[in-house]
């Protein structure tokens, strides 16, 4: 799998994640009771989903965190909680590697495997095989905040729709003649786990930017324009996102961007 994404990015959209990440998903999960949980976070960036997670699990934890980017492990493995939501220990171990490729071997003794914002960048036969790897090794699956091609913008404009196809034909892409799965994730991953027998639970989990969110909603909007400008070049969207972003650094534009929220577990 491709793609890195820079640690200014991601430390600016943690606090929105951890606001939508959907937390009666984890209050579902059936974990092994006693001993300690072995939590596998997949492209881990800089450890927001374990700085989020951690704290709300009671018992020891050791959390294996998998990334392809050596700096964004070593950000994300000293910077986890030390502690559960019982206050028992939280370790950390790390593995540089491309997640897309983890077998049922690889999770054995596996208590948990997470991630976020991540599986938009699978493919349908990766999805299906990671599906096939936490059934096999019988690891319950959350995975968080999968985009679904949801944008709604506070005042509205024309463009807006025009913006949020080429956006989503974009996450569609081929990358390397790997045709990815982009806002279509979630679905594929809900079908993986339901053909193999599995039980899946999906929330809404929408990021809810306002005035308070100005930073980010104008940093989000450079990208999505970025992708959309580079998926339709023929679009004139300068005047666009000059609105656009003088609008969020004021704090008079409020987005809604939608994701969602799985969790697969056996019965």
């Amino acid at each position: 799998m491709t793609g890195e994404f820079s640690s200014t990015w991601l430390t600016l959209r943690e606090p929105a994640d951890a606001a939508a990440r959907a937390r009666d998903l984890v209050e579902a999960l059936r974990l092994p009771a006693g001993g300690e949980l072995v939590i596998r976070d997949l492209g881990c960036g800089t450890g927001s989903m374990g700085r989020w997670l951690a704290p709300l699990l009671p018992g020891p934890q050791r959390w294996v965190l998998h990334d392809r980017d050596p700096a964004l492990l070593a950000h994300a493995a000293a910077h986890l909680p030390a502690a559960a939501a019982d206050g028992t220990a939280v370790t950390v171990r790390t593995a540089q590697g491309d997640v897309t490729a983890l077998t049922a071997a690889d999770l054995a003794g596996t208590s948990l495997v997470t991630c976020s914002a991540l599986l938009d960048l699978f493919t349908t036969e990766e999805v299906a095989a990671l599906a096939e790897a936490c059934v096999t090794s019988d690891t319950p699956a959350l995975f968080t905040l999968s985009v679904v091609g949801e944008v709604t913008f506070e005042p509205a404009d024309p463009l807006d729709a025009v913006v949020a196809d080429a956006f989503n034909a974009h996450q569609r892409r081929s990358v390397g003649g790997r045709r990815l799965l982009g806002p279509e994730a979630v679905g594929a991953a809900a079908e993986a786990f339901a053909r193999v027998g599995v039980s899946v639970t999906t929330r809404s989990s929408p990021w809810q930017l306002g005035p308070e969110h100005a930073a980010l909603t104008a940093e989000w909007l450079r990208g999505w324009l970025s992708a959309a400008a580079e998926q339709r070049p023929d679009l004139e969207l300068d005047d666009y996102l000059k609105a656009r972003t003088t609008a969020a650094e004021a704090g008079r534009l409020r987005v809604t961007v939608g994701h969602q929220d799985l969790l697969a577990q056996k019965e």
